[in-house]
């Protein structure tokens, strides 16, 4: 019988989200972090244009798309690579610097896909303690060992939604041994724009690669378009076991036409916050605490595992699902997409309704 490598099958599949709802139907999903507007209207026209272009391959060095990004952010287009998602270049990033005597130090409550890349490239997955849910640049640095080779952290963090300031980021970095790649996934950054200055000129010290995608403020999940700025030797390595053509051209198009509507990304990331913030306040009336958020979501702390557990059990016999995270370290915990109205409301109400059956 044909085998696996001895580490593939000692690893568990990534925990995907269920999205089942009563009696296993599909049901409106809270769970998975997408927008609640469309892509921008300049998106839908151009997918329909690139359509009669089909039948050819797509531009497999994204050239266009890297200009346009290159120009938003005033970064170099050069040191720009794009991938299916930014979760085939996190992956790319493991398999080329980390492996079986290269291990990967992540903050403890850190997006789980950071393990699970780890783990395919053979190499040891360590942790670092957080305060507050929030990433410690110290405990990162405490944690480091002899053979550490890549530390991979969010920011805004997924599942958490806190961030740490540009100026501990670089902190992290200057204390960082040279030898170490720090890889910064930035998906929810648009979020936190207005917060901060960008730390794309990070990747001027040679060992610090930077991540987005155009699945989140741009509402283009379904077209997996991720993207990061990397410094040129880490950049020629990664490009070796990237897939080739790994962006569509459909894409691409779509990609670009969200770049040229700034003005809707970021009202969208407006919207968002106005959104997430009510949602929490009306939380937080029914005793529920929310962690302060710089994304698309909340998390909502709910004391214990088996109050979550009996939580996300409730609402999704009503149709409403939202996200456990026991898998990122916190089982105690529900992550809630900032969705539609209609939908956010009803889960909120549905939780008050839980509350009130639960209560002595």
């Amino acid at each position: 019988m044909t085998r696996p490598r001895q580490h593939v099958a000692a690893m568990a599949p990534y925990a995907l989200a269920d999205l089942g709802g009563p009696d296993s139907r599909p049901a409106p999903s809270l769970a998975q972090n997408e927008s609640f507007r469309p892509p921008c209207p300049g998106a839908f026209e151009a997918v329909a244009a690139t359509m009669a272009d089909a039948a050819l391959y797509p531009d497999p060095d994204w050239t266009e798309l890297r200009s346009m990004i290159a120009s938003h952010h005033g970064i170099d287009p050069n040191g720009i690579l794009c991938g299916s998602g930014s979760l085939e270049l996190i992956g790319c990033l493991a398999r080329a610097f980390s492996g079986p005597h290269r291990a990967v130090l992540a903050p403890e409550h850190a997006y789980p896909y950071f393990r699970s890349a780890a783990q395919a490239s053979e190499a040891r997955f360590d942790t670092a303690p957080e305060s507050d849910c929030t990433v410690s640049a110290d405990g990162l640095l405490e944690a480091v060992r002899p053979d550490t080779g890549c530390v991979f952290l969010a920011n805004p963090g997924n599942p958490t939604g806190t961030r740490i300031p540009a100026g501990e980021i670089r902190r992290l970095r200057n204390n960082l041994r040279e030898d170490i790649l720090l890889v910064i996934d930035e998906a929810y950054g648009e979020f936190a724009d207005h917060l901060d200055v960008p730390v794309f000129n990070m990747t001027a010290t040679g060992n610090t690669v930077i991540l987005r995608t155009f699945s989140k403020a741009y509402g283009l999940a379904g077209c997996r378009v991720g993207w990061g700025t990397f410094p040129s030797r880490i950049a020629v390595e990664v490009r070796k076991v990237l897939n080739p053509n790994n962006v569509s051209s459909v894409s691409q198009a779509a990609a670009r036409a969200a770049l040229q509507d700034i003005a809707y990304m970021r009202e969208t990331c407006v919207q968002t916050a106005e959104r997430r913030d009510r949602a929490a306040r009306k939380l937080a009336t029914l005793g529920i605490r929310c962690l302060a958020s710089c994304t698309n979501f909340l998390l909502l702390d709910l004391e214990t595992r088996d109050l979550a557990r009996s939580a996300e059990a409730r609402l999704r016999s009503e149709g409403a699902v939202l996200r456990t995270q026991g898998a990122a370290g916190l089982p105690n915990c529900l992550r809630m997409t900032i969705g539609p109205a209609r939908e956010l409301d009803n889960a909120i109400c549905l939780l008050e309704t839980w509350i009130r059956e639960i209560s002595p």
